[in-house]
């Protein structure tokens, strides 16, 4: 973890010993990710699994456990609180009967770890889907007041560069309501990452040159945005180009907010923003962190099922750092 992002992180977090939950203990990727953290002042993994199943891993590996917080989801002392508290939430759209059943799940039962205070935030996704991760998220944690979706947005960094994109990740299908909720919630993560967020809603049209369905969706997105974060700098609809390039901004949109110095990208759409990141990523020379999700009450992160144990280690520290936003 040397690159700069990473290193600002580890300063933010001096200290602090951010507690997050990884529900795939038996996994090594997470297990050697596991120590790693537990020796630094900054994140305190907490693992759910059984400890002495764990060793038996950890000991060929030549991985020293002694330093995990294990929680055994099978026999926990406070699961009936935890049970009540799911049935609760859920409200009476569970049985108690399911309710049981759902606990035994991992990801179900670290999220409600995350919703009981227990612990600050949870990464999962080493192998399990998207969905697994997510589902519990959505349904225990929820979205924060006046945001009606999660999004998944990627912190684009290269050398002193450092900008978001979003959403790269998860709504498939946005209207100009969902577009300005999610310029907002990226505009909180900017900030959580030490971004001035000035934010650019992308069309393939700049300031009305071209009038469609999609183009006049983001141009309405812009003015909601507008209307719930007043004092955010933002520009839209407006082309690559003239939210990244000055002179092309002084031709294109003289009279925007956004002069070509624009660090918040919202797409238009989910293959566009996917697109868009990987092109940044692969012909640019950008490392791409994320997605991180965002507009929950509580952060909950997922992995690549293809991911590294570096991989592991930054989306700890960004989960950890979430928790720390405002």
């Amino acid at each position: 973890m040397t690159s700069n992002l990473f290193v600002e992180l580890q300063e933010k977090l001096e200290g602090k010993k951010v507690r997050i939950v990884f529900p795939e203990a038996y996994d090594e990727r997470i297990l050697e990710a596991a120590v790693k953290l537990s020796a630094t002042s900054y994140v305190q993994p907490v693992l759910i699994g059984k400890k002495e199943e764990v060793e038996k891993i950890a000991q060929p590996l030549f991985l020293n456990v002694s330093g995990i917080e294990f929680i055994d989801h099978e026999n926990y002392e406070k699961y009936d609180e935890m049970l009540a508290k799911f049935i609760e939430r859920r409200a009476g759209k569970v049985t108690e009967e399911k309710a049981h059943v759902l606990l035994k799940d991992v990801n179900y039962f670290g999220t409600m770890l995350v919703y009981m205070g227990e612990v600050a935030g949870l990464v999962s996704g080493a192998i399990h889907s998207t969905g697994d991760t997510v589902r519990p998220a959505l349904q225990i944690i929820k979205t924060k007041p006046g945001v009606s979706r999660t999004s998944g947005a990627f912190i684009m960094s290269r050398n002193a560069s450092r900008f978001i994109f979003a959403d790269c990740a998860i709504n498939t299908s946005l209207d100009a309501q969902a577009l300005a909720e999610i310029a907002v919630e990226s505009a909180k993560t900017a900030k959580a990452f030490n971004i001035n967020p000035k934010v650019a809603m992308l069309s393939f049209s700049t300031m009305g040159s071209a009038v469609t369905p999609e183009t006049e969706k983001v141009a309405e997105a812009t003015k909601l945005v507008r209307e719930k974060a007043p004092t955010l700098p933002v520009g839209g609809e407006l082309q690559f180009d003239a939210a990244f390039v000055p002179p092309v901004a002084k031709l294109k949109a003289p009279n925007s907010e956004i002069q070509g110095d624009a660090t918040v990208f919202i797409f238009p759409s989910l293959e566009a923003g996917n697109i868009g990141y990987k092109i940044a990523q692969r012909l640019g020379g950008f490392e791409a962190v994320g997605p991180i999700l965002q507009g929950l009450n509580a952060p909950v992160n997922d992995l690549s099922r293809g991911c590294s144990t570096e991989d592991v280690l930054k989306l700890a520290l960004i989960t950890a750092t979430q928790s720390l936003a405002e």
